[in-house]
């Protein structure tokens, strides 16, 4: 019987610690959005896509902590019906992501912190990294281990806004790196579960590295791709003729 209790145990102990980490990244990314809005800098006041694509990822966000939840509850069955419904919601957070991205830069040429064409570009390749995590984690759902451990790297991966709107991001503007450190951060909840396999294993499991390369990996190549020549063309098209042109290229301060 001790034999059986001690893996039993660990279990449990995993299944409750990845329920903690996602209701700590749910707060999170409330509490980011949530103290824009109080500070005046945000307002329900904006176009149906804005509404649309909180509904989107916010909804991602509540599924994403009723699954942990309901593994750690011992509910698989509902976790597994529950999980279909990544299938369809996946894709839609890209489409929405693509659009909410392209419409920022048209209506004021994104964040004022970033170069633009570093937002533009660099969130893209973001929330394809991140829709590769989740769907590499489904197409290994049945290797529980592996399956957990990348959806968690994924959303660590795309805490970015949730940080940026906690941090002093003007202060950032003459380090140049703005976008680099608010989207860096977040790879922290990677190296916490790192930290737990070791106690709780013995061992780092291979798919916090998977994590990590990926998280660093999407944000060095949307910086090398963001600079381009094409990619500077391409973020001048996009705010052609509407008032996010009249912003210049570099972060500035209004």
């Amino acid at each position: 019987m001790a034999t059986l209790a001690g893996p039993e145990a660990r279990a449990q102990s995993e299944e409750r610690f990845f329920f903690r980490m996602a209701c700590t990244i749910a707060v999170l990314i409330v509490a980011g959005f949530g103290f824009q809005l109080g500070a005046g800098r945000s307002t329900f006041a904006v176009p149906l896509v804005f509404h649309l694509h909180a509904f989107v990822f916010f909804g991602w966000v509540a599924l994403f902590v009723c699954q942990s939840g309901l593994v750690a509850a011992d509910n698989v069955a509902l976790h597994r019906k529950l999980g279909w419904l990544s299938v369809v919601w996946l894709p839609l957070m890209v489409v929405m992501g693509i659009i909410i991205t392209i419409t920022s830069m048209q209506r004021s040429g994104g964040p004022f912190f970033f170069d633009a064409n570093e937002f533009m570009i660099s969130n893209v390749i973001g929330l394809l990294a991140f829709a590769g995590m989740i769907s590499t984690a489904i197409i290994m759902r049945r290797r529980t281990d592996w399956h957990r451990r990348l959806i968690m790297s994924a959303m660590a991966a795309i805490l970015g806004p949730a940080f940026g709107r906690l941090m002093p991001m003007p202060l950032l503007i003459p380090s140049g790196l703005g976008w680099e450190i608010s989207n860096v951060i977040g790879l922290i909840f990677i190296l916490v579960g790192m930290a737990a396999d070791k106690r709780r294993h013995g061992a780092v499991h291979p798919a916090w590295m998977v994590g990590l390369a990926v998280g660093f990996g999407w944000i060095a190549l949307g910086q090398v791709l963001s600079y381009q020549p094409w990619a500077i063309e391409l973020t001048k098209s996009v705010m052609a003729g509407h008032p996010g042109a009249a912003r210049p290229m570099e972060a500035y301060l209004p």
